[in-house]
């Protein structure tokens, strides 16, 4: 029996070509900091003194807020600016962002956010479809959103984490 794998075929090429095109550009780490790879972290218990929200003040307004955010992040139309205002620690990865801008497979490429959970008053855990052409290519993927300068963005992880699934796990600043 013959499995067709078009779908999942069209979802890597998806990640690589958000990803890897950027990565071949030529971006540097100007920070001189090196680069960091996520790690899952242990966190410590909150004190007594001080407990842990659970969600930002206004739950509907930061879920509309990261839902729009990550539309224009994955937005092929959107501008760089408009991706960095949108995107965790987005100067720095200015360069990364404006070397897929104006590929043409980028193009075909968005997202649908389908779910978002609060994980604290400034992290949330986003569901979503990565889309080619309109298309699933990877639907029921996994993100994060962070807030940062007043502003639900698109976390540095996730960026690292399509790098990696693209089998890069190299690019700067990841």
């Amino acid at each position: 029996m013959v499995h067709v794998r078009h779908p999942r075929t069209a979802a890597w090429a998806a990640a690589a070509v958000l990803i890897l095109v950027p990565a071949a550009a030529g971006c540097s780490d100007e920070g001189g900091g090196g680069s960091t790879t996520p790690t899952p972290s242990a966190t410590a218990p909150p004190t007594a003194s001080a407990p842990a929200a659970s969600a930002p003040a206004d739950p509907a307004a930061a879920k509309a807020e990261i839902m729009k955010n990550w539309t224009t992040f994955f937005d092929p139309k959107a501008t760089t600016d408009a991706k960095v205002k949108v995107l965790e620690n987005g100067d720095q990865l200015r360069p990364l962002l404006a070397a897929f801008s104006g590929d043409k497979n980028a193009a075909q490429s968005s997202a649908k956010v389908t779910d978002v959970q609060f994980t604290s008053a400034t992290e949330a855990t986003v569901t979503y479809d990565l889309l080619v052409g309109g298309t699933p290519a990877l639907p029921g993927s996994k993100g994060s959103a962070v807030y940062q300068d007043q502003t639900w963005k698109v976390s540095v992880k996730t960026l690292c984490a399509l790098v990696q699934l693209s089998g890069n796990a190299a690019a700067p600043g990841c």
